[in-house]
């Protein structure tokens, strides 16, 4: 075998060099938000299932929904919801093969961070205001 010496190779570029592009990062959100949903979904049927069983189960599961974890998990669902609708209304334009130029899908990933947090902070305000 010849000898080979390893040690002055250049090294591929990875996270610390190569940067992923906005348009990645958000589609890999998407997928991640999709999953995260499940968590509010499971808490919110745990509530509803414990509602139609027994004041008890009731009472427990209303404590968790009102509690500071509570809030954030559904908070973090709604989000969550807000952005995977976002992010679904996006890729119907991109499979009609709209907005899949460099800088319009640029835009459109930014513009489905803004708008999800937007969305998120008014369903926040209409919640706590009505």
């Amino acid at each position: 075998m010849a000898d080979v010496n390893r040690g002055n190779r250049p090294l591929s570029p990875h996270l610390q060099v190569y940067r992923l592009p906005l348009a990645a990062i958000t589609s890999i959100l998407t997928r991640i938000t999709g999953h995260a949903l499940v968590a509010g979904i499971l808490l919110l049927v745990w509530w509803l299932v414990a509602a139609v069983t027994s004041d008890r189960a009731f009472a427990c599961a209303d404590w968790v929904m009102r509690s500071w974890i509570g809030f954030i998990i559904m908070t973090g669902s709604m989000w969550a919801l807000w952005y995977h609708l976002l992010a679904g209304v996006r890729h119907m334009f991109y499979d009609a093969g709209m907005g899949l130029e460099i800088e319009t899908a640029q835009k459109s990933s930014w513009a489905l961070v803004y708008g999800s947090v937007a969305l998120a902070v008014l369903t926040l305000i209409l919640f706590f205001v009505f």
